[in-house]
């Protein structure tokens, strides 16, 4: 068996297509989960990695020499990095913590509730000067079950809604993986700790760290504020230029206690107070509707007796397990068209997330997103349409960034190569550079 040391990634910009007038090229190799991309105000170009591979969240800066941690020690998975009136601002599991000026750190958040599936994300800053994150979900599709690893670990965490709930009461069984009895079986409700049964009409409270939301806060942490929620994983968000806030959320997988078929993913614009639909819907319509039924499994149905508001449609929808990441809006002409989204697409982690079938054909690219029309177009994207490692070539992998730099051009990150079962490679993450040509 190869050591996971000795996994060489190949690269090739003539392997991916990118529109005419636009050249792709590498721009920096041998990196490690680099998760994203952020410039200082003297376009230094800083560089955070996830921590999953080494266990050890970091922030490096690229300097002629090569990346140079600036700061470890943050817990993976490090989502995101921001610079912001000469600090940087660290989002990593449960907190957000900033290195200050001198090198310090500062916890400046803590107890986001992120010991689950998904995670806190990247910090961003609005026009108002306030701090904006989006927070994930603990589980898949709003119940606890065998699919979750973490359960031992932190056997009481669950998700949180972000006002008042009335719940169906409907209770899934699963084997109880608290409990050395094979024949032991586990009751497990919505909105509730693993094993923990719910029954009908149960009323359940809103918290302002709620699961799926987005947030907001002052620079320094205090007036923590919830702005919306409903959102599986609202893994990044960004302003446009007129000064509207957008945010990527990723659909449900077809795994777990309540598996869901055929779930897109979603770019939204952000209404503030509004709820998003997750658990119950998805795209804007309900679970309810046969399309999402998973093949030789129950039918979806709602978990929430009453839903806060009819959810907003999306401003544009991704195919099932795209898993859009990072996203930039383009702010120059001589680009392409204003304002349009640049967005990383991650791409499948099958046969886990799709219910045992075979990764689709989406994903491992860079589309462009019309938010006036919701029109997608594929940017950058591998000429055999799959991932690189599929047939051994030397294009984009995982693609989880994309950022604008200083002379218009722009950066892809790409996370590297993994395993079957999912484990990063050290030193195959690579940062990709699109000019026009």
């Amino acid at each position: 068996m190869e050591r996971p040391e000795s996994i060489k990634r190949i690269t090739n910009p003539n392997d991916i297509q990118v529109p005419p007038g636009y050249k792709i090229e590498v721009f920096q190799e041998e990196l490690t989960t680099p998760i994203n991309m952020e410039f200082t105000d003297q376009w230094e170009m800083l560089i955070g990695d996830a921590g999953i591979v080494s266990g050890s969240g970091k922030v490096l800066k690229l300097t002629d020499s090569g990346p140079q941690v600036i700061a470890e020690g943050f817990r993976p998975p490090l989502t995101g990095i921001t610079y912001f009136k000469g600090n940087i601002y660290v989002a990593h599991r449960s907190m957000i913590t900033i290195i200050q000026s001198d090198g310090s750190k500062k916890d400046i958040l803590t107890g986001l509730p992120s010991f689950g599936d998904h995670h806190n994300n990247r910090v961003i800053f609005g026009p108002d000067g306030k701090m904006y994150f989006g927070q994930g979900t603990a589980t898949n599709s709003g119940v606890i079950g065998e699919d979750n690893r973490w359960i031992k670990d932190y056997p009481f965490f669950h998700d949180y809604p972000g006002a008042y709930i009335s719940l169906v009461g409907h209770n899934f069984q699963s084997k109880n993986l608290l409990t050395n009895s094979p024949t032991d079986i586990a009751h497990t409700g919505a909105y509730s700790p693993y094993g923990v049964p719910t029954f009908p009409r149960e009323n359940v409270k809103g918290v302002i760290k709620a699961s799926g939301s987005i947030l907001r806060a002052n620079p320094d942490g205090s007036n923590l504020e919830l702005l919306a929620w409903g959102l599986r994983n609202p893994f990044r968000l960004k302003f446009d230029l007129m000064n509207r806030l957008y945010c990527g959320n990723h659909g449900m997988d077809v795994r777990g206690s309540r598996p869901v078929e055929g779930s897109l993913d979603e770019f939204h614009e952000i209404k503030f107070g509004a709820w998003y639909g997750w658990p119950d819907y998805t795209g804007g319509v309900p679970v309810s509707d046969p399309r999402f039924k998973p093949a030789g499994k129950r039918q979806p149905t709602f978990l929430l007796a009453q839903h806060p508001m009819k959810p907003p449609k999306p401003v544009a929808l991704f195919e099932p397990h795209s898993a859009i990441m990072g996203f930039d809006f383009n702010k120059n002409p001589d680009f392409g068209p204003l304002n349009e989204a640049y967005i990383a697409e991650f791409g499948s982690e099958a046969p886990v997330t799709t219910g045992g079938k075979p990764a689709p054909y989406v994903g491992h690219r860079v589309s462009r997103i019309n938010t006036r029309n919701g029109n997608i177009t594929p940017f950058a994207i591998n000429k055999s349409r799959v991932a690189a490692s599929v047939t051994q070539g030397g294009g984009l992998e995982r693609p989880i960034d994309v950022i604008f730099g200083k002379n218009n051009e722009m950066y892809i990150a790409d996370f590297g190569l993994n395993s079957p079962i999912g484990r990063y490679y050290p030193n195959t993450g690579v940062i990709w550079k699109v000019t026009k040509s």
